[in-house]
């Protein structure tokens, strides 16, 4: 093997995170699982920081070790992940199926982003209001922006519309924009879920009302990713929003205006004032789910995403699920960072009998990745190289490790691969390399 060093860093903070659960402690290590992505795929799988990447016994003690200070999550179901590397920190029932309740208008969000980026619709074009997404024909009960007959509204003003006071009537008037049916718009809902892996999720109307809605806390989290990762403007432009007045003047027709009614409605994310770093994302309630959220936060670089479901369906569950949120952002921002080390160095490593002297090795694995808050200091690389290196090699084959230091050890294992295929040379440079390999092997030179 062929050890390659790298100079010192300092501290680079940008983070990354490790989802990590801490299920269990055994001999020092901490469990973790996290969600990976393949494609659009969102797989969950489990993994093992050692000792050396997360010692529990090089922390300090007790009161700093993330396992002592787990917090208690009283609603149904929990998950705490990093949304920079989907890493979940936390699960709590994360598999359980429960109602999104309005949670489902993300996805109804989701799908009209896409239709925007894809030039087939524009936040400020008007959108017909049919009976159907009028406030006075939704189910009972429901949460409305108030739309009605004769309004004018944009499909910026709509979203708004689902974001803060979570109109169900503002989910029906958008899934009549983008198709001709409600079922129709459902429909693309359910397949947008497949296609992004989630498994389990599944959808029967757009709004969130109806109890066969289901998710999972770890899918949702997924989903959660995906949004911001897709629509980071929606952050600052909708979900941050703190409250809607609807309809304004502008909305109804002038001779109406004295008779229409202005509704004030506020956000109903309490966390948006009372935790530092929130700026998102939607909240949701249905008798049969009870109170759910979805959270994300960031600080210093790090941004977090949290999904509470399930909370009582009582008098109080909302401030029971706004607690379960702000205690378990509160414990990853305490114990957890997203390290984005600077981008190791790799010099090309030699080939033998190749057309090319040499294959040029990459990290098979994004650099960033989620540690402890108190690791990262003075970081350095190490490529450990597989020799000898014989032709052909197709693209994306192992040959080594990339291995990342801080000034308590080694931190992070990442594999080295081939980053395009190496061919071999022709029947001379063949033969001059067999001779050479055969001799440094007899007189047992380091190649």
């Amino acid at each position: 093997m062929k050890k390659i060093n790298h100079g010192q860093h300092g501290q680079h903070g940008q983070k990354k995170k490790t989802g990590k659960k801490p299920v269990c402690v055994v001999g020092g290590y901490l469990f973790f699982r996290r969600y990976t992505q393949f494609s659009s795929c969102l797989p969950a799988v489990l993994l093992l920081l050692c000792l050396a990447i997360s010692p529990l016994s090089a922390q300090e003690p007790a009161a700093n070790s993330p396992a002592e200070d787990v917090p208690d999550i009283s609603s149904q179901a929990a998950v705490l992940m990093d949304a920079a590397t989907g890493t979940v920190l936390y699960a709590k029932n994360g598999d359980t199926l429960i109602p999104p309740a309005s949670l489902t208008k993300l996805m109804t969000i989701h799908l009209v982003m896409q239709e925007i980026d894809a030039g087939r619709a524009s936040l400020d074009e008007i959108v017909d209001l049919p009976p159907e997404s009028w406030a006075e024909n939704q189910p009972p009960r429901s949460s409305l922006m108030h739309l009605a007959e004769g309004q004018v509204v944009s499909l910026r003003e709509l979203i708004l519309g689902l974001a803060i006071p979570s109109g169900n009537d503002a989910a029906v008037a958008i899934a009549l924009r983008f198709s001709p049916r409600v079922q129709d718009f459902v429909d693309r809902m359910n397949a947008e879920a497949q296609q992004l892996g989630l498994k389990e999720t599944r959808f029967t109307e757009p709004a969130g009302i109806d109890e066969n809605n289901t998710t999972t806390a770890l899918e949702f989290a997924a989903f959660c990713r995906e949004y911001i990762t897709r629509h980071p403007d929606n952050l600052r432009e909708f979900h941050s929003a703190m409250e809607l007045i609807y309809p304004r003047p502008d909305n109804v027709a002038p001779e109406l205006r004295s008779t229409v009614r202005f509704w004030r409605q506020r956000n109903h994310n309490s966390l948006l004032t009372s935790f530092e770093g929130v700026d998102g994302l939607k909240t949701g309630y249905i008798d049969e789910a009870g109170y759910n959220i979805a959270l994300t936060a960031v600080r210093q670089e790090t941004r977090l995403i949290a999904v509470i479901l399930g909370a009582p369906a009582s008098w109080g569950g909302d401030r029971i699920r706004d607690a379960d949120g702000s205690n378990l952002l509160s414990w990853g921002f305490k114990h957890f960072k997203t390290l984005r080390p600077p981008e190791p160095e790799i010099p090309p490593a030699r080939l033998w009998k190749g057309k090319r002297p040499s294959v040029q090795a990459i990290p098979a694995e994004p650099i960033p990745f989620t540690t402890f808050i108190d690791r990262g200091e003075n970081l350095s690389w190490e490529a450990v190289l597989e020799e000898p290196l014989i032709a052909p090699l197709p693209a994306g084959v192992s040959v080594g490790t990339l291995i990342l230091n801080d000034d308590r050890g080694e931190l992070r294992r990442i594999p080295l691969i081939t980053a395009e295929e190496a061919a071999q040379g022709n029947i001379f440079k063949r033969g001059w390399d067999a001779l050479g390999l055969f001799f440094r092997k007899i007189f047992a030179k380091p190649i």
